[in-house]
Protein backbone atom coordinates (compact mmCIF):
# COMPACT_ATOMS: atom_id res chain seq x y z
CA UNK A 1 0.00 0.00 0.00
CA UNK A 2 1.21 3.45 -1.26
CA UNK A 3 1.62 5.95 1.66
CA UNK A 4 -0.75 9.18 1.58
CA UNK A 5 0.60 12.44 0.35
CA UNK A 6 0.64 15.25 3.01
CA UNK A 7 -0.50 18.48 1.99
CA UNK A 8 -0.05 22.20 3.41
CA UNK A 9 -2.36 24.32 2.44
CA UNK A 10 -1.69 28.24 3.77
CA UNK A 11 -3.65 31.35 2.53
CA UNK A 12 -4.31 35.29 4.34
CA UNK A 13 -7.87 35.24 6.11
CA UNK A 14 -10.77 36.06 3.40
CA UNK A 15 -9.29 33.98 0.62
CA UNK A 16 -11.52 31.59 0.50
CA UNK A 17 -9.35 28.50 1.83
CA UNK A 18 -11.88 27.04 3.46
CA UNK A 19 -14.32 26.99 0.73
CA UNK A 20 -12.09 25.80 -1.85
CA UNK A 21 -10.92 22.89 0.05
CA UNK A 22 -14.56 21.54 1.01
CA UNK A 23 -15.29 21.12 -2.63
CA UNK A 24 -11.74 19.93 -3.86
CA UNK A 25 -11.58 17.41 -0.89
CA UNK A 26 -15.96 16.55 -0.98
CA UNK A 27 -15.68 13.23 -2.69
CA UNK A 28 -12.25 12.08 -1.65
CA UNK A 29 -10.81 10.40 1.37
CA UNK A 30 -8.48 12.89 3.57
CA UNK A 31 -8.03 13.27 6.35
CA UNK A 32 -8.02 17.44 7.77
CA UNK A 33 -5.45 17.68 10.57
CA UNK A 34 -6.84 18.91 14.03
CA UNK A 35 -4.77 21.53 15.86
CA UNK A 36 -3.72 21.70 19.25
CA UNK A 37 -3.95 24.91 21.48
CA UNK A 38 -4.00 26.55 24.47
CA UNK A 39 -6.44 28.76 24.35
CA UNK A 40 -10.34 27.83 25.75
CA UNK A 41 -13.04 26.69 23.84
CA UNK A 42 -15.44 29.06 22.51
CA UNK A 43 -19.24 28.99 22.23
CA UNK A 44 -19.65 25.51 20.36
CA UNK A 45 -16.27 24.43 20.06
CA UNK A 46 -15.68 20.16 20.37
CA UNK A 47 -12.28 18.90 21.99
CA UNK A 48 -11.02 16.73 18.89
CA UNK A 49 -13.18 18.13 16.30
CA UNK A 50 -12.66 21.81 16.23
CA UNK A 51 -9.49 21.82 18.41
CA UNK A 52 -7.60 19.25 20.93
CA UNK A 53 -7.85 21.67 23.77
CA UNK A 54 -4.11 21.51 26.19
CA UNK A 55 -3.38 23.37 29.09
CA UNK A 56 0.05 25.29 28.86
CA UNK A 57 1.38 22.25 31.03
CA UNK A 58 0.23 19.72 28.25
CA UNK A 59 1.23 21.55 25.49
CA UNK A 60 5.07 22.13 26.90
CA UNK A 61 5.16 18.45 27.94
CA UNK A 62 4.35 17.65 23.84
CA UNK A 63 6.69 19.89 23.02
CA UNK A 64 9.47 18.05 24.99
CA UNK A 65 8.29 14.46 23.81
CA UNK A 66 8.33 15.75 20.05
CA UNK A 67 5.18 15.57 19.29
CA UNK A 68 4.46 18.01 17.31
CA UNK A 69 5.19 18.78 13.61
CA UNK A 70 5.01 22.32 14.26
CA UNK A 71 3.92 24.35 17.18
CA UNK A 72 3.85 28.26 17.77
CA UNK A 73 2.33 30.84 19.59
CA UNK A 74 0.02 33.69 18.90
CA UNK A 75 -1.39 36.34 21.06
CA UNK A 76 -0.66 34.57 24.34
CA UNK A 77 -1.69 30.99 23.01
CA UNK A 78 0.23 28.22 21.70
CA UNK A 79 -0.95 26.32 18.33
CA UNK A 80 0.51 23.14 17.37
CA UNK A 81 0.12 20.31 14.99
CA UNK A 82 0.01 16.92 16.94
CA UNK A 83 2.52 14.10 14.74
CA UNK A 84 1.03 10.81 15.70
CA UNK A 85 -2.49 11.44 14.26
CA UNK A 86 -0.55 12.28 10.78
CA UNK A 87 1.92 10.08 10.41
CA UNK A 88 -0.59 7.19 11.24
CA UNK A 89 -3.21 8.49 8.51
CA UNK A 90 0.01 8.98 6.13
CA UNK A 91 0.98 4.93 6.68
CA UNK A 92 -2.82 3.95 6.06
CA UNK A 93 -2.43 5.78 2.41
CA UNK A 94 -4.89 8.44 3.46
CA UNK A 95 -3.61 11.93 1.87
CA UNK A 96 -3.75 14.23 5.23
CA UNK A 97 -4.51 18.36 4.66
CA UNK A 98 -2.54 20.84 7.01
CA UNK A 99 -4.34 24.13 7.03
CA UNK A 100 -1.41 26.23 8.89
CA UNK A 101 0.43 29.52 8.35
CA UNK A 102 3.30 30.11 6.91
CA UNK A 103 6.09 30.17 9.99
CA UNK A 104 3.80 26.38 10.77
CA UNK A 105 4.17 25.69 6.89
CA UNK A 106 7.78 25.86 6.66
CA UNK A 107 8.51 24.07 9.69
CA UNK A 108 6.87 21.10 8.61
CA UNK A 109 8.57 21.22 5.09
CA UNK A 110 11.72 21.09 7.07
CA UNK A 111 10.70 17.81 8.96
CA UNK A 112 8.77 16.62 6.31
CA UNK A 113 9.93 17.45 2.46
CA UNK A 114 7.76 15.34 0.84
CA UNK A 115 4.98 17.56 1.91
CA UNK A 116 3.48 19.40 -0.90
CA UNK A 117 3.05 23.38 -0.01
CA UNK A 118 0.23 25.28 -1.50
CA UNK A 119 -0.50 29.03 -1.00
CA UNK A 120 -3.98 30.47 -2.14
CA UNK A 121 -3.79 33.82 -3.11
CA UNK A 122 -6.25 36.83 -3.10
CA UNK A 123 -6.81 38.75 -6.77
CA UNK A 124 -5.55 41.55 -4.94
CA UNK A 125 -4.32 42.96 -1.50
CA UNK A 126 -7.43 45.63 -2.07
CA UNK A 127 -10.01 42.73 -2.68
CA UNK A 128 -8.68 41.16 0.42
CA UNK A 129 -9.55 44.79 2.58
CA UNK A 130 -13.07 44.35 0.93
CA UNK A 131 -13.60 41.03 2.02
CA UNK A 132 -12.49 41.45 5.25
CA UNK A 133 -14.64 44.71 5.44
CA UNK A 134 -17.47 42.82 4.31
CA UNK A 135 -17.68 40.50 7.13
CA UNK A 136 -18.90 43.35 9.54
CA UNK A 137 -17.08 42.18 12.23
CA UNK A 138 -13.72 43.94 13.07
CA UNK A 139 -13.13 47.04 12.82
CA UNK A 140 -10.99 49.16 10.32
CA UNK A 141 -8.09 48.94 12.61
CA UNK A 142 -7.77 45.14 13.30
CA UNK A 143 -8.37 45.17 9.16
CA UNK A 144 -5.51 47.03 8.13
CA UNK A 145 -3.46 44.70 10.64
CA UNK A 146 -4.64 41.42 8.86
CA UNK A 147 -4.08 43.37 5.43
CA UNK A 148 -0.77 43.95 6.21
CA UNK A 149 -0.01 40.79 8.12
CA UNK A 150 -1.42 38.93 4.35
CA UNK A 151 1.06 41.00 2.38
CA UNK A 152 3.77 39.71 4.45
CA UNK A 153 2.55 35.93 3.90
CA UNK A 154 1.98 36.47 0.57
CA UNK A 155 5.69 37.80 0.07
CA UNK A 156 6.51 34.49 1.66
CA UNK A 157 4.25 32.15 -0.84
CA UNK A 158 7.55 31.90 -3.47
CA UNK A 159 8.44 29.63 -1.00
CA UNK A 160 5.81 27.16 -1.47
CA UNK A 161 5.72 24.41 -4.05
CA UNK A 162 2.52 25.73 -5.83
CA UNK A 163 0.44 28.84 -6.01
CA UNK A 164 -2.71 29.44 -7.04
CA UNK A 165 -5.41 32.70 -7.26
CA UNK A 166 -8.87 32.59 -5.90
CA UNK A 167 -10.09 35.60 -8.16
CA UNK A 168 -12.96 33.04 -9.69
CA UNK A 169 -14.23 30.01 -7.05
CA UNK A 170 -14.82 27.14 -10.10
CA UNK A 171 -11.33 28.39 -11.44
CA UNK A 172 -9.58 27.83 -8.25
CA UNK A 173 -10.99 24.64 -7.30
CA UNK A 174 -10.10 23.26 -10.57
CA UNK A 175 -6.72 24.38 -10.71
CA UNK A 176 -6.27 23.13 -7.32
CA UNK A 177 -7.18 20.16 -8.25
CA UNK A 178 -5.35 20.02 -10.90
CA UNK A 179 -2.33 20.49 -8.00
CA UNK A 180 -2.97 17.67 -5.65
CA UNK A 181 -3.67 15.15 -8.83
CA UNK A 182 -0.08 16.15 -10.48
CA UNK A 183 1.71 16.16 -7.21
CA UNK A 184 -0.19 12.59 -6.54
CA UNK A 185 1.04 11.05 -10.20
CA UNK A 186 4.21 12.87 -10.00
CA UNK A 187 3.63 14.51 -13.46
CA UNK A 188 4.34 17.98 -15.02
CA UNK A 189 0.57 19.05 -15.30
CA UNK A 190 0.66 21.86 -12.74
CA UNK A 191 4.37 23.37 -13.56
CA UNK A 192 1.89 26.57 -14.58
CA UNK A 193 1.28 26.96 -11.06
CA UNK A 194 4.58 26.10 -9.63
CA UNK A 195 5.70 29.48 -7.31
CA UNK A 196 8.72 30.03 -9.72
CA UNK A 197 6.38 30.08 -12.50
CA UNK A 198 3.70 32.64 -10.71
CA UNK A 199 6.64 35.33 -9.49
CA UNK A 200 4.67 38.13 -11.69
CA UNK A 201 1.33 36.82 -10.41
CA UNK A 202 2.81 37.39 -6.64
CA UNK A 203 3.91 40.87 -7.58
CA UNK A 204 1.25 41.85 -9.46
CA UNK A 205 -1.58 40.95 -6.08
CA UNK A 206 0.92 42.55 -3.85
CA UNK A 207 0.97 46.35 -5.75
CA UNK A 208 -2.65 46.55 -6.73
Amino acid sequence: MSKGKLFIVSAPSGCGKGTILSEVFKERNVYYSVSATTRKPREGEINGTHYFFMSDDEFRKTISEDGFLEYASFAGNSYGTPKKAVFDKLEEGVDVVLEIETQGAFQVKEKYPEAVMIFILPPHIGELRRRLGKRGTESEEVIERRVSQAAGEIEKSLRYDYVIMNDDLEAAVKDFYTVIEAAGRGTHDADAFKAENMKNTIKEVLEK
